[in-house]
């Protein structure tokens, strides 16, 4: 009977995903969602194979641009209250594993002084190459590339790039050690 019961559910999120990504570029196959996310695309929005998006404690918000790019690599799965903004490039390799509350952003949307306050500022792009992990409430900010295998613990704010196989935390991030 509990087989049933989980077959019945996971059909239910591969529903709920080609409703709630109907306006991706590309929709991988079985992607599952589960809850009610917030997506906005206006520009290239592209998911892999078996991408799996939580949205049920907490909204998950999936922004892309007009001029942006996201990419999410097969297998990747993305926790409840996470925010991904694309304004130029977002992306994130295979089989990735994105805590709560975590915030990528490729874009800081204004400049710290004040006359320029109104101004937005170029955007960088956010590569987080395979198999990296991001501990609830992560921090990634604009111009960041996180090598592949590496983990960012709680908490953390990226302000700089991290290399492959690392483990970085704190803030801002720091390597801890290699992995």
């Amino acid at each position: 009977m509990s087989s049933l019961k989980a077959l019945w559910n996971n059909g239910w999120a591969v529903l709920r995903a080609r409703w709630f990504l109907r306006s991706a570029s590309r929709l991988g196959a079985k992607v599952r969602i589960w809850g009610r996310p917030v997506v906005h695309n206006a520009g290239i929005m592209e998911i892999g194979e078996r991408v799996r998006l939580v949205s049920t404690i907490a909204t998950m918000e999936l922004v892309c641009g007009a001029q942006g790019r996201l990419v999410i690599g097969e297998g990747t799965f993305i926790n409840y209250g996470t925010s991904i903004s694309a304004d130029a490039l977002i992306s994130i390799g295979a089989e990735c594993r994105i805590g709560t509350y975590v915030i990528i952003l490729d874009n800081n949307f204004h400049h710290l002084e004040p006359e320029l306050r109104d101004v937005k500022p170029e955007s960088a792009p956010v590569i987080i190459e395979d198999h990296v992990w991001l501990g609830a409430r992560v921090v990634v900010l604009p111009g960041i590339t996180i090598g592949a295998g590496s983990v960012i613990g709680a908490g953390s704010v990226v302000t700089r790039d991290i290399p492959a196989r690392c483990l970085a935390a704190g803030v801002p991030a720091r390597v801890i050690r290699s992995l």
